[in-house]
């Protein structure tokens, strides 16, 4: 079994064929048989798994083996403490045109910005509205959940970068680059043993 992590690019589709920038315009070469495993809007940047490990796709997909996702979230305007305490007891966001409240989420705001690299293009900058940056941990991954938590209570999502899943993070990373993960440690990393 193989096992890769990407520290994937704004921009990119996470398939290997399509319209625009994809997973073949990475300089890395994956085996044929290696998929990633879930998505990354177009728009989001950070950490992918990409895998042949059919038995680790499910484990991470199915939302029964609940796992903890982080991301770095770049928010327009500095949240209030009761925004913060809204998204971590969850709030209700519409998903294909139903309700739907998100489960409790570990909620955090960053006193000064993570050391992330600069993204190309840069967020748009407004000299009048300020911005901030939370950590959120999440056990669920519903389609742009983190974007729709945000505007939810009034801070519209900048930048969005996954961070970690579980074990597994992008530090140390740079965007666009590939790491191959040793199968021994996968399972442990994935907190799946």
């Amino acid at each position: 079994m193989k096992y890769y992590i990407l520290y994937k690019p704004y921009g990119m589709v996470t398939q290997f064929s399509g319209e625009g920038e994809t997973l073949a315009d990475i300089d890395f070469r994956f085996p044929k048989d290696v998929y990633p495993v879930g998505r990354l809007d177009k728009d989001s940047e950070g950490l992918l798994l990409l895998t042949n490990d059919k038995r680790l796709n499910h484990k991470l997909l199915n939302p029964k083996f609940a796992h903890q996702r982080t991301y770095w979230v770049q928010v327009e305007k500095i949240p209030l403490e009761e925004q913060l305490q809204q998204l971590s007891k969850g709030v209700v966001i519409n998903l294909k045109g139903k309700t739907h409240k998100t489960l409790h989420a570990k909620i955090r705001l960053f006193e000064k910005p993570p050391q992330v690299w600069e993204r190309d293009p840069p967020i748009r900058f407004r000299k009048n509205i300020p911005t901030a940056w939370l950590e959120m941990t999440l056990k669920e991954g519903k389609n742009r959940q983190v974007r729709k938590m945000t505007a939810s209570v009034g801070h519209p999502t900048l930048r969005l970068i996954r961070h970690s899943i579980e074990g597994l993070n992008i530090d140390e990373m740079k965007i666009g680059g590939v790491l191959e993960i040793n199968p021994k440690n996968i399972y442990k990393k994935l907190n799946m043993e």
